[in-house]
């Protein structure tokens, strides 16, 4: 057996002894909740807080861990760097909190490490959601079957499983899932569509109609009437670090969003592409086809690496400047990951067009793409977001994407000023 293989599993059993002496120690709180967990490469995090806003302004007693914060009660806890799903302890930790805070319901979001590593074993899982399976995670999963069937574990022991019927893991999924399954998508075949669910939101993107649909699947189960759904989703402001918009005045947009994946990329500059060309807002975006989208963004260090030039590809088709700089390099150098980035980039438009740049420091990146930025473009800055901290060698170090977009927008227009 690879050395790797087998140090997984030593660490799949370590966190299955985790999980079992955490429910023993906690008394087993989640069988004291209905539990939803949502999954997928991408989506999940604002699926789970959509279901969340549902359930809370139908004044449900509703709890919330996912990638972004834990939400009990009326406060809300850090979990973690660069943590989805938490360790077994501290989750059984919160699921105990929650159930002595009175809440009857629990969305939890759930990543394939999460499902594989025995993190969650022990949650008892009433509804499981599966946004979309795309390329992700490949440098721990090795395979997209494996991947897959890591995610597919969440559906094994539910009472509803709620499958996407347009993405292509959805037939092989539905084979390994229990309980009623529902489905959702644009089709007319699926049990939650636009037909009979014309769901209208304020959110940007295609994408976000998807996850609109299956949070709507989610509470229909749950008895919340379609009104109170529609509404309540019209009115949704969005997540934190999701297509966020920072506005201090200036005659362009700029948006930080959290798309670290080939495909939430390509639906997040697709999306900004359109906007940009059709759709622009009349106060901050003129309708000018020359406008340009400008993207910043980088790829994790030891992690998928067969991803990045995924990712250059997607910036190469609707990104018009492409900015590569760091996203938590860890051990590796980020000279050679941006590299890498760039193969997807050179492979898909020409290099004399000089359309992308190598700023290292990612600092220095996001000042450089807002001084470059004119009139009419969209400035957005990818795969940071709401985390807390940038990580070089085995270091962790703090942080603020928001701080950094802010910062540099003050100085440009302190500069234009004068």
């Amino acid at each position: 057996m690879p050395l790797f293989l087998m140090w997984q599993k030593i660490k799949n059993i370590y966190h299955l002894i985790q999980a079992i002496f955490a429910n023993l120690y906690y008394g087993f709180p989640s069988k004291k909740l209905i539990v939803i967990g949502v999954t997928g490469t991408d989506g999940k995090t604002t699926t789970a807080h959509m279901i969340y806003e549902i359930l809370k302004s139908s004044g449900k007693k509703v709890s919330l861990i996912s990638s972004v914060f834990a939400a009990i009660g009326n406060k809300s806890y850090d979990t973690g760097f660069h943590v989805t799903t938490p360790d077994p302890i501290a989750l059984q930790g919160f699921i105990k909190k929650i159930a002595d805070n009175g809440s009857k319901y629990l969305i939890l979001e759930v990543t394939s490490h999460g499902l594989d590593q025995n993190r969650v074993f022990g949650v008892n899982f009433e509804i499981g959601i599966l946004t979309n399976i795309t390329h992700e995670h490949f440098d721990y999963h090795k395979t997209y079957d494996q991947y897959l069937k890591a995610k597919a574990k969440l559906f094994k022991n539910v009472k509803y499983s709620i499958l996407n019927i347009g993405d292509t893991s959805f037939s092989r999924v539905k084979e390994l899932a229990s309980g009623k399954i529902l489905t959702y998508g644009k089709s007319k075949k699926a049990d939650i569509n636009l037909n009979n669910f014309p769901i209208k939101l304020k959110l940007l993107g295609d994408y976000n109609i998807q996850n609109a649909l299956a949070a709507a699947a989610a509470c229909s189960i749950l008895g919340i009437s379609n009104q109170a759904i529609f509404e309540i989703l019209e009115n949704f402001q969005g997540v934190i670090g999701r297509m966020e918009e920072i506005n201090l005045g200036q005659d362009f947009e700029v948006i930080v969003d959290f798309a670290h994946t080939p495909n939430a990329l390509t639906q997040a500059l697709k999306t900004l592409k359109t906007k940009v060309l059709f759709q622009a807002k009349p106060v901050s975006i003129s309708k000018n086809p020359k406008s340009k989208v400008i993207a910043v963004f980088g790829a994790a260090g030891l992690r998928d690496r067969n991803k990045r030039s995924l990712m250059g590809e997607a910036a190469a088709k609707y990104a018009d400047i492409s900015i590569l700089t760091s996203e938590d390099p860890r051990t590796e150098k980020v000279e050679d990951i941006c590299n890498q980035i760039s193969q997807g980039l050179i492979k898909n438009r020409k290099q004399e067009n000089r359309d992308f740049y190598f700023i290292y420091n990612r600092t220095k990146a996001i000042q450089f793409a807002i001084n470059l930025a004119q009139k009419g473009d969209i400035v957005a800055t990818f795969g940071k977001s709401h985390e807390k901290s940038m990580c070089y060698g085995k270091h962790e170090y703090p942080w603020d994407e928001f701080a950094t977009v802010e910062k540099a927008l003050k100085e440009r227009l302190n500069n234009e000023r004068k």
